[in-house]
């Protein structure tokens, strides 16, 4: 066996945002969605092996900044997250975020990097895998409401992986649906926009909510959601914030991530802690159902959660070698006696 020199793990692969977008382009962003897609499938097989807790949430009259944490007992990650739906009035992204991967065995990062832009990677993959195995089948379009930073990694993602070629665009700000139909151009779908949620909503099978306001919004009202359909609710996310009338959750068979956050942060917030849901993971290993008949409606209630920012940042990791798409940090002391850290210090001194 090839022994790792100690001074090699001293250093830590560091993905910038600039190295991110060369790794997207290198790689081709519909391929990525659905390698993230199964990277998040295979790790939600094996979901019983994950350490699992709600997000360690601070949350303010602005927003949330959130650490997500979990560990496969091999690999351990977690990923920092703010969420500010106020900042896009002052020109800054409502979600920014980096992420860390480190070894169990040693305690070691082996990886950082930004999450920003792969948490929106992560989120459409997830999106569209769980559609996958809940949305009817033959689903040819999306309703995708709320075009914000995430609605195009929406569409190519249910594109990439569950076919959909055509996506109806609503927002309230028409230069955000405007740029959404702009940046969807030429990517091989039909873009049709809308001037209500309800035009967007005719004809589509599936329905994908993601609005910004940190409030108990109605941005589907019960009468909206005819039967057979499937709901991607994506918008609600932190507790006070919702996006779907509460009649439609007790029509609909809800799935969800993982229920001690969901019932705090998501749709379900809006019902008793004891109605039903069904954990995703199960549906994925055949443990529970999930789309059983035409008429069901089929509500994915997603806040998002650590095991997918892990799968994340493991697929990102695999993808790095031979890239040249990463700097390597010296983020941890190395010195060459480990219990002289004092004496490292002393012959870094000038003239030492």
């Amino acid at each position: 066996m090839t022994q790792t020199n100690p001074s090699d793990l001293a250093l830590v692969p560091f993905v910038s945002v600039d190295h991110m977008m060369k790794l997207i382009h290198h790689i081709g962003i519909e391929p990525m969605l659905k390698d993230l897609a199964r990277y998040i499938e295979d790790d939600f097989r094996r979901w019983e092996l994950f350490d699992k807790t709600p997000r360690v949430a601070s949350h303010s009259a602005e927003g949330v900044i959130e650490l997500m944490p979990t560990s496969d007992g091999e690999v351990y990650g977690f990923k920092y997250v703010n969420g500010h739906p106020k900042n896009t009035k002052d020109g800054l992204q409502t979600v920014t975020a980096f992420g860390l991967l480190a070894d169990v065995n040693t305690g070691y990062p082996v990886l950082l990097s930004e999450m920003t832009i792969l948490t929106a990677l992560r989120t459409a993959a997830t999106s569209a895998m769980v559609a996958k195995h809940l949305a009817p089948r033959g689903a040819t379009t999306m309703a995708m409401i709320g075009n914000g930073a995430q609605s195009e990694f929406q569409s190519l993602a249910f594109k990439a992986v569950c076919g959909i070629d055509q996506v109806r665009l609503y927002d309230t700000d028409p230069a955000a649906t405007a740029k959404a139909a702009r940046n969807l151009a030429g990517h091989g779908m039909s873009v049709v926009s809308c001037g209500s949620a309800q035009e967007a909503m005719e004809g589509a099978q599936i329905i994908t909510t993601c609005t910004a306001d940190k409030q108990y919004a109605t941005i589907l009202t019960d009468n909206m959601v005819g039967s057979g359909v499937h709901i991607n609710a994506i918008g609600g996310d932190c507790p006070g914030k919702t996006e779907l009338h509460r009649d439609i959750l007790l029509r609909s068979d809800i799935f969800v991530e993982f229920p001690p956050q969901t019932r705090i942060e998501g749709e379900i917030q809006q019902l008793d802690e004891t109605h039903p849901v069904t954990e995703m993971w199960q549906v994925i290993s055949g443990a529970a159902k999930g789309r059983t008949d035409d008429r069901q409606i089929t509500l994915f209630d997603s806040v998002g959660f650590a095991i997918e920012d892990f799968s994340a940042l493991r697929y990102v990791r695999d993808r790095l070698a031979d890239t040249g798409f990463c700097i390597q940090l010296d983020m941890l002391a190395d010195p060459d006696d480990p219990r002289d850290l004092f004496g490292m210090v002393q012959r870094a001194a000038p003239g030492a």
